[in-house]
């Protein structure tokens, strides 16, 4: 059976690592080349000690040369860096970023909310946002695939549905999302260092965190009816996993069971996606070490305030585990491959 020959670009970082411990067990994919900066010439056993160096290539620099042998590309870098590996894909390739490099359609938006100018502005028409179980008929298509951010997936699978269909009040939405601190990145110990980040929860990025541009986008899509979100997002003291509390308002007198039932026919069929019993109190730890996302929706004791809870593991399903069930819908192989 031939297997696919995988490059992974940002091997070390949390996202990277996890990525490489599925990859490593999907039955259709090789790991050909591991590539870092800094990271240079070390085994990856020496940035998590549960791997087996022997089945895996040490760290090298990457080189386009390499595009020749690989079929497809793992993208986990800073911003601006995938864009630049872009400009030199081949026909063959397939590259697939975990970063913020291709989610944004309109570069002056890029700008605005990532501080860089585009580097590969020709290759935005030819990637997808793909957030598999909104869009998965397209990304087949694409040879650029851009996988949503932590938090928005975490927002975004139980707010579409209920935009698209017009049962929430659009004009006044509420987004409270806490996070382990793994999804800041390796830095976040430095960062955080004298605000006990072990100990304590942070608020950051009150009203304008980068994800705002993403859930932006993404609603505007579905709806021509004037919108406002607020988003506040938190860092926890736990290594991994998201919660999300959204909190709205129904429309035209519609029912508890009627957001719930919508929520639950809409994802019925969607393996990683499970819409419990109304009013489940659900954690991050129901999710974590999986790729899915579970959703709750509970009332409140007002009629027409409602809350909608999600929890996803921010290095899965929000980052290495919805890349391969990405890699897995453009390449005709069973979405779970890899992922139970």
């Amino acid at each position: 059976m031939h297997k696919l020959n995988v490059l992974i670009a940002g091997s070390t970082g949390y996202i990277g690592i996890q990525l490489i411990k599925l990859l490593s067990k999907h039955k259709k994919v090789s790991i050909k080349y591991l590539c870092g900066k800094s990271s240079v010439g070390k085994k990856i056993s020496y940035f998590d000690k549960s791997f087996n160096s022997k089945s895996l290539p040490n760290i090298i620099k990457f080189n386009k040369s390499l595009l020749k042998s690989v079929d497809l590309i793992f993208t986990a870098l800073p911003n601006g860096e995938a864009q630049v590996i872009s400009k030199y894909l081949l026909k063959k390739n397939v590259l697939i970023d975990l970063a913020a490099d291709f989610r944004l359609e309109n570069i002056k938006n890029y700008l605005k909310w990532y501080k860089q100018k585009h580097k590969a502005v020709t290759n935005i028409k030819n990637s997808i946002y793909a957030l598999p179980e909104l869009n998965l008929n397209k990304i087949k298509k694409f040879n650029i695939i851009s996988c949503p951010g932590c938090y928005p997936t975490s927002i975004l699978l139980p707010l579409i549905p209920l935009i698209k269909k017009k049962i929430i009040n659009q004009q006044n939405i509420i987004i409270d999302s806490k996070s382990g601190y793994s999804g800041a990145g390796r830095g976040v110990h430095k960062k955080y260092a004298k605000k006990n980040l072990y100990d304590s929860l942070s608020a950051y990025g009150v009203g304008f965190h980068r994800h705002n541009s993403e859930i932006d986008q993404e609603i505007s899509r579905v709806t021509k009816s004037k919108y406002n979100f607020i988003f506040t997002p938190h860092l926890t003291p736990m290594f991994r996993g998201i919660l999300t509390t959204i909190y709205v308002e129904t429309k035209n007198k519609i029912s508890f069971k009627e957001i719930h039932n919508h929520l639950s026919k809409y994802y019925k069929n969607k393996i990683f996606v499970k819409v419990l019993k109304k009013n489940s109190l659900i954690s991050t730890n129901d999710v974590i070490n999986t790729n899915k996302c579970y959703i709750s929706v509970c009332k409140t004791r007002y009629k027409n305030k409602y809350v909608i809870l999600s929890v996803i593991d921010n290095l899965i399903k929000g980052g290495s585990g919805q890349a391969i069930q990405n890699m897995n819908i453009r390449f005709n192989f069973k979405e779970s491959e890899g992922l139970k």
